[in-house]
């Protein structure tokens, strides 16, 4: 009877037969469940279609980057300031608008400063304990070793078979330093081309902090006693230029910025993380990013941060500077000028996303043919996972963790 069967489902064609094993498949599975029987995978079936958020897609170079506010709603605004410039009536603004401080949110800068130098700290920690890779060719990264097989790498001057060609990384990698003009004076008129190289550049979040109330000698700011005003759409500040009381510039060498910053970046890395194990300090560090991001939320959503639509390009401020260094998408027909956009947090911390590791003890790569089994997560995140930290909620989604991954011959089966 069983040789019948056989010669019966030989005689059947390919997609039949392939529904036919797939239904034994199910009812094998079924059985071992139901008697209690442990099998390899403990999901038993592999599924695509978890509860698994969409990982996210890399922008052509052609592409603009999605907008924050609709644009709709974006001429909607620009029309409404146009009929009340008209009017030339007086409009009281609020802070940060006119030049002053929000209390609230003074504290919030302060921790923001404090968890990114620990933060910084906590990455060159671990990382001298995880290795980092990254591709000469493209630039992907990747978090451990060994590094993965998937084959993206698909840029000019790459391999025909779209393998990476590893080298090994380090902490800019997985943490990109993106830099901001520093503002004397935040509601005062943009930087311009010729300035470029008279004004100092700092880390944007820095920037971000010194403008939400962090007094820093070496940058310099403007503190405004008194609000300034918007008739017609100009504004109008009732406080001198350069106050006598205001003496924040005193005791700054001129054209120190690249001591200062070689000074603070010796600085950061000495810092003590009052910690042996690397593990202490992985789950010290997740917690600290989260904090760092959270707290950049709260300030963006009162200070105005600017990038620009095609180029990783950020000042933050109310309006974008108007340096011609652009050479993104159409950048001729802008003459170099930075398509500016409201930015994200992404755009000041850019996550940089990693494939994610599940077993990083296995010494196993990552293979091509099972990368839809895979997630994604940042690699700050990744590099703290590995040494032993906790991955928040927010990141289980991309993780897809709860999908198992089958091995190569049983892929085939999985629906």
């Amino acid at each position: 009877m069983y040789r019948n069967k056989f010669i019966c489902e030989a005689m059947l064609p390919r997609r039949v037969r392939s529904i036919l094993n797939l239904h034994d498949m199910i009812t094998y599975y079924s059985t071992a469940n139901l008697f209690g029987i442990r099998l390899k995978h403990h999901s038993g079936m592999y599924s695509a279609g978890s509860i698994s958020t969409e990982l996210p897609r890399k922008l052509k170079k052609c592409e603009r980057k999605p907008w924050v506010t609709h644009i709709n709603e974006l001429k909607r605004m620009a029309r409404r300031e146009r009929k009340e410039r008209q009017m030339v009536k007086e409009k009281i603004l609020g802070p940060p608008e006119n030049g002053l401080l929000v209390k609230e949110l003074i504290p919030v800068a302060h921790d923001v400063f404090a968890a990114r130098t620990e933060l910084l700290a906590c990455v060159t920690r671990v990382a001298k304990s995880i290795v980092i890779y990254t591709c000469s060719l493209c630039g992907e990264v990747h978090v451990g070793h060994p590094p993965h097989k998937i084959r993206t790498c698909n840029v000019a001057g790459s391999l025909a078979s779209k393998e990476h060609s590893w080298k090994l990384g380090n902490v800019e990698h997985i943490l990109p330093h993106v830099e901001s003009f520093h503002l004397y004076d935040r509601i005062g008129r943009a930087v311009s081309h010729n300035e470029r190289l008279e004004v100092d550049q700092i880390p944007a979040v820095n920037e971000l902090c010194i403008q939400a109330g962090i007094d820093i000698p070496q940058y310099p700011t403007r503190r405004r006693v008194f609000p300034a005003y918007n008739l017609a759409g100009k504004v109008i500040d009732f406080e001198k230029r350069f106050p006598k009381e205001d003496r924040s510039s005193e005791g700054i060498e001129t054209f120190g910025f690249w001591g200062n910053r070689k000074k603070s970046s010796e600085e950061n890395k000495s810092i003590d993380v009052n910690a042996d194990e690397a593990q202490a300090v992985a789950v010290r560090g997740m917690e600290t990013w989260g904090k760092m991001r959270s707290g950049i939320s709260k300030l963006m959503q009162k200070y105005a941060v600017q990038t620009c639509g095609y180029c990783p390009e950020v000042q933050v401020g109310p309006k974008g500077h108007r340096v011609r260094n652009c050479q993104a998408y159409k950048h001729q027909m802008r003459d170099g000028q930075h398509a500016w956009q409201e930015a994200t947090v992404d755009d000041l911390v850019p996550p940089v996303y990693v494939w994610h590791v599940q077993d990083p003890k296995s010494g196993k790569p990552l293979v091509n043919e099972l990368k839809r089994y895979y997630g994604m997560l940042p690699a700050v995140v990744e590099l703290f996972a590995q040494a032993g930290a906790k991955v928040s909620c927010d990141y289980t989604g991309r993780m897809r963790e709860d999908v198992a991954l089958p091995e190569l011959d049983e892929e085939k089966w999985v629906v």
